[in-house]
């Protein structure tokens, strides 16, 4: 497993920010099962772009949870960004970071790295604060995104700000990204299946248990899990993503190499 951090000047946010990247190489499992070519020019991979929660930053996941790990053993890249406590919006008088992480940062990794741009080969995930980032930016281009991962979520859905964040209350509203999310199906465009997960113990439970109520009332079928006796915490976030990419998201489990699209 190759583990990369990198720092660049982005044109959306206006500055120089920081990425880190789980790119799946050469493994203890392809010893194991006898593989020997791996590397083979036009080799694809499924990624997941997988956003932290408030008060974090793109090194969150490599602290705290094993991402590193089900990237390597699934052959799946990971990309996370920095968003810091913008909660992943477009700040109309400085850093857009909603537009970086649709937008700008896969185009740039797609030129770089050899990821797949292929919808179903693409995946959105986050907690807590990417969680409603990840709501926000399905609501804008579910047509981007295989399939969708929220975890422990209240933002946006009622419950309260992360502790010491001052949130406009529009940003709190969920009433814009539901409308869009409705349009954009009313305009054809397909809509990833959201997995939805959360701790029976946790503050974001309510809200987490209104997003699926509304979305099944309205017919986008989601994926539910609440786990009893797990709060606002990374045992549980750690869990949930192992069973996201080892069971509920489409993933290969494999390198697409040419031939296999």
């Amino acid at each position: 497993m190759a583990v990369i951090k990198m720092n660049f000047l982005s044109q959306a946010l206006g500055m120089q920010t920081n990425v880190t990247i789980c790119l799946p190489s050469y493994s203890f499992k392809d010893r194991m099962d006898g593989r020997e070519e791996v590397y083979v020019p036009g080799m694809k991979y499924q990624v997941m772009w997988l956003l932290h929660g408030g008060s974090g930053d793109d090194s969150d996941y490599l602290h705290f949870s094993n991402i590193t790990r089900y990237a390597d053993d699934n052959k799946l890249a990971v990309v996370m960004p920095a968003d810091y406590n913008a909660q992943y919006n477009d700040d109309p008088n400085g850093a857009k970071y909603r537009t970086y992480v649709m937008e700008e940062l896969p185009k740039m990794c797609r030129a770089i790295f050899p990821f797949s741009d292929k919808r179903e080969d693409n995946f959105i995930a986050g907690l807590s604060m990417g969680g409603g980032g990840v709501i926000k930016i399905v609501s804008d281009h579910p047509e981007n995104y295989g399939a969708a991962l929220i975890m422990s979520s209240s933002f946006g859905w009622g419950g309260a700000a992360p502790v010491g964040l001052k949130i406009p209350a529009k940003n709190l509203d969920p009433t814009e990204v539901r409308e869009k999310l409705l349009a954009a199906r009313e305009a054809g465009k397909p809509i990833p299946k959201m997995f939805l997960t959360v701790g029976g113990n946790d503050h974001a439970t309510e809200p987490m248990r209104s997003h699926k109520a509304w979305l099944e009332e309205n017919g986008f079928d989601p994926f539910w899990e609440e786990v009893p006796g797990y709060k606002h915490e990374w045992d549980f976030w750690d869990l949930s993503l192992r069973k996201g990419i080892n069971e509920w998201l489409p993933i290969r489990h494999s390198v697409i190499y040419p031939g296999e699209e």
